[in-house]
């Protein structure tokens, strides 16, 4: 017998409700709040679906400095044509650049951090 699997990424934060507002403006997904108010599901088209778990003593990465690890992180695919609004869109909700070592030009990936410290890709495909 096979048993059916799902799986989900849950960030933690010290304000779930507040870290799901900024992933679902920019994920155009639904903010969830069920019976556990310190758990908030983000769920969306195309298969999005990730919760903030409330965590009271939560402390960010401090990517990419060595000593503290990135953590998990989450890949968000955007189409290559659509990276530099998608990255206004992001900062306009309260993302912050991480990696801009290389403004000159176009770039295939961008890192930024979310408002609760946690990293997070925009990833350009094809």
């Amino acid at each position: 017998m096979t048993v059916t699997k799902t799986s989900l990424l849950v960030l933690d934060s010290a304000e779930p409700v507040e870290l799901a507002g900024f992933y679902s403006a920019f994920l155009n997904a639904e903010t969830r709040i069920g019976e556990n108010p310190d758990l908030v599901e983000i769920v969306g088209h195309d298969g999005v679906h990730i919760a903030i778990r409330r965590d009271h003593g939560h402390a960010p990465a401090s990517w990419p400095r060595p000593e503290s690890s990135q953590q998990a992180h989450l890949r968000i695919l955007v189409a290559r044509e659509e990276m530099d609004e998608a990255e206004r869109e992001a900062i306009g909700l309260g993302a912050r650049p991480l990696d801009t070592k290389d403004n000159g030009g176009p770039r295939d990936t961008r890192v930024y951090s979310d408002p609760a410290g946690h990293s997070f890709t925009l990833a350009a495909v094809s």
